[in-house]
Parts: C-alpha cells; structure tokens; sequence
C-alpha cells in the first residue's frame, strides 16, 4: 500500500491537481477522505470551513494525498485505509451504521448487496464512505462480471422438484416463469432459468453457471481490495488456456471482459465522483443553514446530525404499532428505521404507547442516539417523551397536527408556519414519514389479523 506524502497545511497550494485520497494529520492521522481533484477539495476544506471542519482544521498539522489512476482506486483506497488508521474525525462524523459495506452471500450462486450492517465478518468489503459511488463502481463491475442481486433464489415447488430444477424466477419486469430484466442485459447469470426449459433438463447448464457466478463475485470482491492487476492476471491466463484448448468461444468471451475492464479501471477516467461531490457539497451547505436555525429555536450551541421521528397507529387500541424514522444531515436514513409491534394491552392510549415505544428505543444502546426527538402529537406526547428520555444530550420536541403546533418546552408552543422555511419543510418531513411508516405497518398487522 502506497505512502501518504505530507506538506504543512499553510502549504497546501503545492498538492497536485489529481485524483486521489487524502488526509489531515496531527500525531495521529485525524480524517481520512477521496476527491476527483484532491488539492480542490483541500482547498475547500479550509476555504468554507463548517461547524465540523473548524475543530479538525485546528488540530491538523499536515496534510498528506496519494494519487491513483482512477475513482475507482480512490474509492478502494480511502476504505482500506479508513480501516486500517480509524481516524478519528471519519468515526465522530459518521457512525458505523452509516458507512457502507459490499456483501456477498454463501450460496451456490452467491448475491452481491450493499448495506450499512454486517453479520458474517468474511463474506463483506468495506467499510465505503460514499454509498452513491460505491454503487456506480458496482454498477460499471456489473458490465465485466455479471453477478445476481435479488434477495432470493426461487423455491422448488411439488412440480419443480419432480424435473429435478428450482421454480423459474417471478417478477413484474418480465412474467412468471423468465428470467428478470438484469439478464436481458447481459447483468445477472440468471441462475432462475435452470427451472424452466433446458434449464431444468441439462446438470451441465446449473454446473456452468454455478461456476460462472463463484467466479464473477470473486473478480468484483478482489478489485475492490484493490488487486486489480492480479484478476487482469488471471483473465488473461484463462483465455491463453481456452484459447490452447480451440475453445475459441471462450476464449473470445475472456478477451472482451479483459478489455471492458481494463477500459473501466484502469485507462479511463470515469466522472464517478465529480457530481457526488458537488450534490454532497450542496446538502452540507443546506444542512449547516438548517443547523442553524435549529441552534436558534431550541437555544443550544450543540450540533444537529441525528435526527429520529415517532409516531403510533391503531384502532381503537388495535394491532398498535409504533415507528421510529431517522434523518441524518436532513437526509432520510432509512437503514436506521425500526417498527415496534406495542406490547401495551389496554383500551388505546397514544401517550402511554409513545412511552413504551421511546423507552424500547433507548434500550437499544447500539443504535446510535439522535441529537434531537420528534414526536406525534401535542403536549401529552411531549412530557411523555421527556418523561422517558432522561439524556440531556436528546433535544425533544412535539408536533400537533391541529394548526401544526409545534411544543419545544414544557408549556412553551410556537406555531410552525412563524418559523423558517427550512425548519418548517424539515418538521413536516419527519412527522409525515413517521406516519406514514407506522401506518404502513399497522396495516400488515391487520392484514395478518384478518387472514388468521
């Protein structure tokens, strides 16, 4: 692995316009990040510094860049390092659960996902900071190394079983009985088709793409540990051997892959993250804004990252529910969500169910705690929360849907239209979502109930 090379941070001008990976430094390497042009994203850094950049520029002493030849090894670069230094600025502004992972299943024909949580240690790379460029990456490594993405492979049925094959993949894109629309682009092995046709007839045909499928996600999981040249390696001796056996077709078939890979990783320059970073950019400077005006509502200096929503849905006390969505940096972070089915059986009582939901909340110590709580409802709901929430770290605050009253203290209510735009869109945002989630949610259990 390549060496970081430092200059001092009054020295910045000197970094090379390249892409790359970079970090600030003092005795410890503080933060660790990746940029399409590493001495820009310096620069801006020290130029727009926000609320977060001022506690690390002042500690940083040096800052330190490694060039690559692409995005893509810039992606892989800043992961690998992030996992070999921890820096300490990368874990504070964001949490284990928010960085992202590529995941691979233990299967005949293994699945390839992304996610922000983890179960099996060997089967996954990571951790990724940029979940959007990770995902193109995987898309551009789609187009050399076909692999399966669906969440389950087809289960035999009665008749399946008797042809000695899987029942044939089911979707919308393409009817029962074919294979999905990543196929018909060349994107999936389609393991599915083995139920169906010659697929089911044929044992060479599931051996093939068996074999073919290992081989893909194998490729996909060594370039993103950054051994590129030994997969190129190892293509190329798979096509001299093909090519010695007069499999020619093969061996046609490896040349192109060889090509379409070296074109994606290793010549060309892919804009992967030139329109991230300025998207991300923009949603920080909106975000700092909003902060702000957070800051000025509830008359705290401390930071808003985390932000968690609740709300309860039943009839008349019936299959109860509750949810609990989370915003991080004004974004929804729908991996954090989390239904509650309310344990609570007595005639229905919003207040005492928002108690049992919140206190079930903070029992889980390993979910990340917010920095500020909504609730759905009005000033019962709100001592409710601030009953259960003992943490003067966890702001709370309740929305009444009667005017949109907005309770931010104990017998203190503000009408939401008087605030700001974005502190307006913001609130309404989170207590819509959380509605609209624990009512989806409450119409499965009915649905449960009803078919039971």
């Amino acid at each position: 692995m390549e060496k970081f090379k430092f200059l001092k941070k009054n020295n910045i001008g000197k970094i090379p316009q390249i892409t790359g990976v970079y970090c600030f430094k003092n005795k410890k390497i503080l933060y660790i990040g990746k940029a399409v042009n590493i001495q820009e994203r310096v620069k801006n850094h020290f130029q727009q510094p926000g609320f977060r950049e001022d506690i690390l520029l002042d500690k940083t002493n040096v800052v330190g860049f490694i060039k690559t030849d692409t995005e893509i090894e810039a992606l892989v670069l800043e992961a690998k390092l992030i996992k070999k230094y921890q820096p300490k600025f990368n874990v504070m502004w964001r949490d284990d659960k928010n960085y992202f992972f590529v995941v691979r299943t233990n299967e005949d024909f293994p699945q390839v996902f992304v996610t922000h949580q983890i179960k099996n240690k060997n089967n996954h790379i990571g951790p990724f900071v940029d979940g959007k460029a990770l995902k193109q990456t995987l898309k551009i490594l789609r187009k050399v190394f076909p692999f399966r993405s669906c969440k389950h492979l087809p289960k035999p049925s009665t008749r399946a079983k008797l042809s000695a094959g899987p029942v044939p993949h089911r979707n919308k894109v393409s009817g029962a009985g074919k294979p999905c629309l990543w196929y018909q682009l060349d994107r999936c092995t389609a393991p599915c088709i083995l139920g169906s046709g010659a697929g089911s007839q044929l044992p060479s045909a599931k051996t093939k793409i068996k074999r073919e499928t290992k081989a893909n996600v194998r490729s996909i999981f060594e370039i993103l540990k950054g051994k590129k040249n030994e997969v190129l390696k190892n293509l190329k001796k798979e096509m001299k051997a093909a090519s010695r056996n007069q499999d020619f077709e093969k061996a046609s078939n490896l040349r192109n892959k060889i090509f379409s890979l070296e074109k994606a990783i290793s010549h060309s320059s892919m804009p992967i993250f030139e329109d991230i970073e300025l998207e991300n950019k923009e949603k920080l400077g909106k975000w700092i804004k909003t902060q702000k005006d957070l800051q000025k509502l509830f008359k705290t200096k401390k930071t808003f990252s985390r932000i968690e929503a609740f709300d309860i849905s039943n009839i008349q006390g019936q299959a109860a529910t509750g949810s609990m969505i989370s915003f991080f940096e004004g974004e929804a972070d729908k991996n954090s969500y989390r239904k509650f089915k309310i344990k609570i059986q007595a005639k229905p009582n919003d207040v005492a169910m928002i108690k049992e939901v919140i206190g079930r909340r903070l029992n889980h110590k390993e979910w990340p705690y917010p920095d500020l709580i909504l609730v759905d409802g009005g000033i019962s709901q709100f001592n409710a929360a601030k009953a259960v929430i003992k943490s003067k770290n966890i702001l709370i605050t309740s929305l009444a849907k009667a005017e949109n009253k907005l309770f931010i203290k104990k017998g203190k209510m503000i009408f939401l239209k008087t605030l700001s735009r974005k502190i307006f869109n913001l609130m309404l945002q989170l207590r819509d979502e959380a509605h609209r989630f624990a009512i989806a949610y409450h119409k499965k259990l009915r649905q449960i109930k009803t078919f039971n």
